[in-house]
């Protein structure tokens, strides 16, 4: 193949380094945006925290420092001043704090894991060195919910590679079964039916109780489809024997590994990006003083590039000079991009706010009015792509709770008057009719459609089903009750 010269021209739009930071920064929420920004601390020595000095105020210190007189301040000096013991410690302290403070600490919670706490308990029930090494790998093999996922024959192959322990199947039965006497109780289970039979053999045996043991053991395909009518002629046993069996079901932990998990996993609470306030009917929007960092430019580097532009400049200075002014003008893009972000954040939420006023006023799910990411981008024009990175993990603090800002954005339905209403509202008439059904005859779709469109909510069957999976509701056969 030849080779040829064209001549070829293009029109190209590309993304400065500037506006891709800018883009960055919008994205992440408040507690990523402090380590964001001490990572840039850390690689930029021209950065600095602190307000931004104005150049009066250094000329002014650099001619006090130079006509302060050290030997006249030593002179001065007496440690007496300092110290008076007879003042206590607790009127030279201070707890109190404003309501503007910023709160730096981010309270943790902390204690010992799943594993660790069934450890503690085997090793005072199995004394034999080769028992112990084959429990922790059990326990090592348990999920969060406390359940053996894993295969026996997996665990000998396991043990035999990393311990070099040649054991037989049965042997690990023997110290599963030890494993699931520990508390709680259901540990170590391999399956649901199992982790609930371990449980009700635990119980004093009584009439419902042992009811319930011969379900989960025999029927427990009916049972989890709720088809109460075959156990009921199979065990030829009354409708209310098996609802007094269900009771004793219900009763049952099916995740037993959370009641420890809770407990031991480590909790961050929610850091909201913006404080919404309401005084006397008004609304007032204020940014977490931990999005309003105050940042600077090192006094340093910038003495120093003045030092350097009066001084005679060698090769190695011009060197010095490109380092430290690349330095400094990252310096600012980052505080200008910080300024910026600030400003698209209040603007973007303020749009929010005034869109969805009725809501923020009074709290009620009812109130939101559909929106989408294009009518708040048309309000503040602004590229949709912006405002979803300000709505992305960013949460706001209200009168009424704190809400992650993609809570406030829904399509629209028409109602029969042609009237738009958020699909938030539609989801909240559907949760409140499966509310108030009657649990031993629960609605189907085609019933909960046709309520639907009764209150003038004119939408498919489908689409009620799509609503109901995202309201987390079962179908209308695993909502029946005894």
């Amino acid at each position: 193949m030849a080779l040829r010269q064209s001549l070829q021209h293009k029109l190209l739009q590309k993304l400065s380094p500037q506006q891709i930071q800018l883009m960055k920064l919008l994205q992440v929420p408040t507690i990523e945006l402090e380590q964001r920004i001490k990572q840039e601390i850390e690689e930029n020595p021209a950065l600095d925290e602190g307000e931004q000095e104005k150049e009066e105020d250094q000329a002014d210190e650099y001619s006090n420092l130079e006509n302060d007189d050290n030997d006249n301040a030593l002179d001065d000096f007496n440690i007496d001043n300092y110290l008076d013991d007879d003042v206590p410690d607790y009127k030279l302290s201070a707890r109190n704090h404003s309501a503007e403070a910023d709160e730096k600490a981010i309270p943790l919670s902390g204690g010992k894991t799943f594993q660790e706490i069934l450890q503690h308990q085997v090793s005072l029930r199995i004394k034999d060195d080769e028992q112990l090494i084959i429990a922790n790998n059990i326990i090592g093999n348990l999920d969060d919910s406390g359940y053996l996922r894993r295969e026996i024959f997996s665990i000998v192959d396991d043990l035999a590679f990393s311990h070099n322990l040649n054991c037989s199947e049965e042997k690990i039965e023997e110290v599963l079964e030890i494993i699931q006497g520990l508390e709680p109780v259901g540990v170590g289970a391999r399956d649901l039916r199992e982790c609930l039979l371990i449980q009700l053999r635990k119980k004093t045996k009584t009439v419902p109780i042992k009811t319930a043991e011969v379900i989960l053991d025999r029927f427990f395909n009916e049972f989890t489809k709720k088809h109460y009518t075959k156990i009921t002629n199979r065990l030829d046993i009354t409708e209310e024997d098996v609802k007094e069996a269900l009771l004793e079901i219900v009763k049952l932990n099916p995740k037993p590994g959370n009641s420890l998990m809770d407990t031991s996993k480590v909790t961050q609470h929610i850091i909201p990006d913006f404080i919404l306030t309401e005084n006397n009917g008004e609304l007032n929007l204020e940014l977490n003083n931990r999005n309003a960092p105050q940042l600077k430019v090192n006094r340093q580097y910038a003495e120093m590039l003045r030092t350097y532009d009066e001084s005679s400049r060698t090769e190695r200075d011009k060197e010095a000079i490109v380092f430290v002014k690349q330095k400094i003008d990252s310096a600012k893009w980052f505080i200008d991009a910080i300024k910026q972000r600030q400003q698209t954040l209040l603007v973007t939420m303020q749009a929010i706010i005034d869109y969805q006023n009725e809501f923020f006023k009074s709290g009620d799910e009812t109130d939101l009015r559909p929106m989408i990411l294009k009518d708040i981008a048309e309000i503040v024009s602004m590229d949709i792509s912006t405002i979803s990175r300000v709505a992305n993990s960013k949460h706001v603090s209200t009168p009424f709770g704190t809400f992650l800002l993609k809570y406030f954005f829904s399509e629209s339905l028409s109602t029969d008057s042609g009237e738009e209403v958020s699909t938030r509202e539609v989801k909240s008439i559907l949760q409140d009719a499966v509310d108030q059904e009657e649990k031993r005859k629960p609605y189907t779709d085609e019933k909960l459609t046709s309520i639907l469109k009764s209150k003038g909510y004119n939408i498919a069957r489908r689409t009620v089903a799509k609503y109901r999976e995202q309201l987390n509701i079962p179908v209308a056969r695993l909502r029946k009750e005894l």
